[in-house]
């Protein structure tokens, strides 16, 4: 159903249509979409053509109405009202900022989804699925406060070499902007002799407060960051669920959404594994047409 919707986004699509395409009826295809995407296809539907014409208005010169009716909204005014909504401000004011955060870029539901044909399998509620959602957002020009290791790749070889106390220090830090994350840093800023993996924790530009003995305080400018969030899971098995967002990381393709992969523009970051919000890792991106 998420192909035929990408594949119709500019025509009018009704839950018959979809019901069609997917093989079931109407109720039953909105029933199960809901389940595996957490959104009623016409909220999926309405995020997904508000968010590819935020990308038109950012990267074209096509009227406001224009793109409205391209995107299958009936008015002008009615497509600002949702907009807004969507974004937080006008279409005409998005454009002339240029932004591009928040964006609704879906990841195709991992599932067995066939129509019952000459032996195959017909999806069903207990299939396995696995959702992962995906965003940009922007980080302001700031500080990142870090403790580096020696040769760590990754969290567990950097608790080898460091210790996982760092953590406690990083979370006492009352001026961070946002909780402490595990970084992969860019290679421009790893110094001869540290690690590529570190912890820290990002702060006002304007900060000047003290610097733990054996910890680093650098500046880091403005970036967009394409965030993933895998589905909860049980701490239990936070590897596999790691593993995951990891493998769906290496498929996406951000140029779809008018983006590129910028890995000197700004560390890697992940959050600290919870379960109960999944697994969440951000990687910097640039606007292809800023």
């Amino acid at each position: 159903m998420q192909y035929y919707i990408e594949a119709n986004l500019k025509e009018p699509i009704t839950l018959q249509s979809l019901g069609r395409a997917a093989g079931y009826s109407p109720f039953h295809a909105a029933r199960l979409f809901k389940a595996h995407t957490g959104r009623t296809p016409f909220d999926y539907i309405r995020a997904l053509r508000l968010s590819q014409a935020a990308l038109t208005l950012r990267g074209g010169s096509a009227s406001v109405l224009t793109v409205a009716l391209e995107f299958v909204f009936s008015s002008h005014a009615g497509f600002t009202r949702a907009f807004t909504r969507q974004f937080g401000l006008p279409p005409s004011e998005y454009r002339r900022r240029g932004g591009a955060q928040h964006l609704f870029m879906p990841y195709p539901v991992l599932a067995n989804h066939h129509q019952t044909r000459e032996g195959e399998k017909k999806m069903t509620e207990e299939s396995p699925t696995r959702i992962i959602f995906v965003q940009v957002v922007e980080r302001p020009a700031r500080k990142l406060l870090l403790k580096r290791g020696e040769k760590a790749e990754d969290y567990f070889a950097y608790c080898e070499e460091v210790g996982c106390e760092i953590w406690d220090v990083l979370c006492g830090v009352k001026e961070a902007l946002y909780e402490p994350v595990g970084l992969w840093m860019p290679a421009h800023l790893v110094p001869a002799g540290t690690s590529r993996y570190a912890q820290g924790v990002e702060l006002p530009l304007d900060y000047s407060g003290s610097v733990p003995e054996g910890y680093d305080l650098i500046d880091l400018p403005p970036c967009r960051m394409m965030v993933f969030q895998g589905e909860p899971y049980d701490d239990a098995v936070f590897e596999d669920a790691i593993r995951e967002v990891w493998k769906q990381i290496d498929r996406f393709d951000p140029t779809l959404y008018g983006y590129r992969w910028a890995p000197e523009a700004a560390p890697r970051f992940q959050l600290a594994p919870m379960g109960y919000r999944g697994y969440i890792e951000a990687l910097p991106v640039e606007a292809i047409n800023p």
